[in-house]
């Protein structure tokens, strides 16, 4: 089965079950089209680098601190970020539990303002 494997479902018991594949930081769990679903769970420090696709995250567990574009705000469970594609972003000072979903969607360079 590829990675994603023509899920349309996924609880946070699979996802956290899932695979990282090597050279990746996160989990395909779901995809269609320019859209894709990982899951992200780092462990001790985030060291992402700006995505070429706009994104949300939807925080499944745990708190801390995100930073985006020299701006931090707090979060926690239920908390949804929008990152544009090209922004430097990381999540800090998080807790040993944290996990999120991240969805990518659109062309490389992002939608734009419209």
């Amino acid at each position: 089965m590829a990675e994603g494997g023509g899920r349309w479902a996924l609880s946070l018991a699979e996802a956290l079950a899932l695979p990282v594949p090597a050279g990746r930081r996160s989990a395909l769990a779901l995809a269609h089209g320019t859209m894709s679903v990982r899951f992200y769970a780092p462990a001790g420090r985030d060291e992402q680098t700006p995505h070429d696709q706009d994104e949300i995250y939807v925080v499944a567990r745990g708190r801390g601190r995100f930073l985006r574009a020299g701006d931090r705000v707090p979060f926690a469970p239920g908390t949804v970020l929008f990152v544009p594609a090209g922004v430097e972003h990381r999540f800090e000072d998080f807790t040993d539990d944290f996990a999120t979903w991240v969805v990518f969607w659109g062309p490389d360079g992002g939608e734009g303002d419209g």
